[in-house]
């Protein structure tokens, strides 16, 4: 059996079961007579699976913008305390997963700055790729993350020329580079943007006479809101008294949307390209089962990740689906150690087989991807001591070899299992019988896009824009 790679500090969404994590989930919500405070709360529970590390909402009563935000999950932020000093029917919130800046109350989200008698707030999901040069222009800054340079942007333009914050945002949003949705608001105004590339998702829905903008459709469904579409790539939305009207600043830019949405982001109840996240992952298992030629006894899913790709491949396969790991659903992100021996034991307070289930089957593990492994091979060593004679290894996503510069955490190269290393040597590394990854050509067949739409930056090393080729996280020293 192989040496894992070494851990590295930079924390996963969940760090227990080693998931990349994803930057954040941003609502906003304009309407009249409504608790939109309220509102976008009920929309960040719907969120919070893309952000755990601090929570915040900015509310207007069309005279005065109020923000609070605190680190922690959406419950422990707001009560109802809390939310009745946020009125008015304008506000924008945030969940943060931190992908540039440490974890502090400083970095947490919405940003607000002071404008005259005015000010904006802005929130945002993404990760720009220019921040050294929005930095030798905007900083130095009391926090360290671009979406403080991108609201000192913004407020500097209203500042020097005056312009009203949809004026300001459309002279200022081509200079940055990278990947963003953003939520925005002055007293007033609320507007959604969504960079060229269409990195990551965002969407407009109503209720009744509101607007709403949000990074997944499942927090329109949350509030009752019905979903209008998605916006565009390009799209700057500015939602007023009048209603919503488009924009488009930028430049013409490639479609680019990030494939791991598909893959594991994105709720299983949101859509994307007009379809349910769940029927695409349900999809991947069946393309999955197509392509792996295999004698086995059960099918059993990594719980709740490889669900839907575990249905797809019972489905197809003929291999029954059984429920084998049983997850512990209190198990919070408070539980969590950075120590690689509290992490060790961490999956199995997490994640425990059943071996009147597993005991003497011949058993195809599915799950949606492997980022460090370290978790996969806690979790074939659980299935061979509760009596599995075979662990076969079924990933609906290509391996995962490549840093993201554009809203994902996984650290440097060397602290991904797959970088470096063929099929056959992760298999060896993790102790299973076979490995099967889903070819990235069928993972894109599921979403039913075209693969020339979509980021794969993270699968196949095809960057779609500029990134600093001398990061610290290309260097590759995997261990032995």
């Amino acid at each position: 059996m192989g040496t894992l790679p070494a851990v590295d500090e930079h924390p996963l969404s969940d760090p227990i079961l080693d998931r990349p994590g994803e930057a954040c989930g941003v609502f906003g919500i304009r309407g009249t007579d409504i608790e939109a405070a309220r509102l976008t709360s009920f929309g960040l529970f719907a969120l919070q699976h893309r952000g755990q590390e601090s929570a915040g909402i900015a509310a207007s009563d069309e005279e005065n913008i109020r923000v609070y935000k605190d680190l922690g999950l959406v419950a422990q932020v707001f009560d109802e305390g809390v939310l009745a000093g946020l009125p008015g029917s304008l506000a924008i919130g945030h969940n943060r997963y931190s992908t540039t800046g440490s974890t502090s109350w400083e970095n947490s989200q919405p940003v607000f700055r002071h404008i005259g008698h005015n000010g904006i707030a802005l929130a945002h999901n993404g990760n720009l790729t220019n921040t050294s040069e929005l930095a030798s222009t905007f900083g130095p800054l009391a926090a360290t993350t671009d979406s403080e340079l991108m609201t000192e942007a913004i407020a500097s333009e209203m500042n020097r020329s005056g312009a009203a914050l949809d004026e300001a945002l459309a002279a200022v949003l081509p200079s940055f580079k990278g990947a963003f949705t953003l939520a925005v608001m002055d007293s007033t105004t609320l507007v959604g943007v969504r960079d060229p590339h269409g990195f990551r998702p965002m969407c407009l829905g109503r209720l009744e006479g509101s607007w709403i903008v949000a990074s997944e459709t499942a927090a329109l469904d949350i509030i009752g809101a019905e979903f209008v579409r998605e916006l565009a790539r390009g799209e700057m939305v500015v939602i007023d008294q009048n209603g919503p009207r488009s924009l488009f600043p930028f430049e013409d830019a490639e479609a680019r949307l990030c494939l791991f949405e598909f893959v594991y982001f994105a709720r299983p109840d949101s859509k994307l390209l007009g379809e349910t996240i769940h029927t695409t992952r349900q999809r991947m298992g069946r393309h999955l089962a197509a392509q792996m030629d295999i004698d086995a006894d059960i099918t059993v899913p990594v719980p709740e990740s490889g669900i839907p790709a575990a249905q797809g491949f019972a489905a197809v396969s003929g291999i029954p689906y059984v429920d084998g790991l049983v997850k512990n659903r209190y198990v919070g992100r408070t539980f969590i150690n950075p120590a690689q021996s509290m992490r060790e034991r961490g999956v199995r307070m997490k994640l425990n087989a059943m071996p009147g289930v597993i005991g003497g089957k011949r058993v195809v593990l599915v799950d949606d991807s492997i980022v460090r492994g370290s978790t996969t091979h806690q979790l074939v060593s659980m299935l061979r001591e509760a009596g599995a004679t075979e662990v076969h290894l079924a990933i609906s996503s290509p391996p995962y070899r490549w840093p993201c510069f554009y809203g994902m955490d996984t650290g440097d190269r060397s602290t991904l299992l797959a970088a470096g290393r063929s099929v056959d040597e992760i298999a060896q590394t993790l102790g299973v019988d076979s490995l099967t990854y889903l070819s990235l050509d069928s993972v894109v067949e599921a979403t039913g896009g075209d693969r020339d739409a979509f980021c794969t930056a993270c699968l196949s090393g095809d960057y779609p824009t500029d990134v600093p080729l001398t990061d610290g996280k290309f260097l590759l020293e995997v261990a032995p």
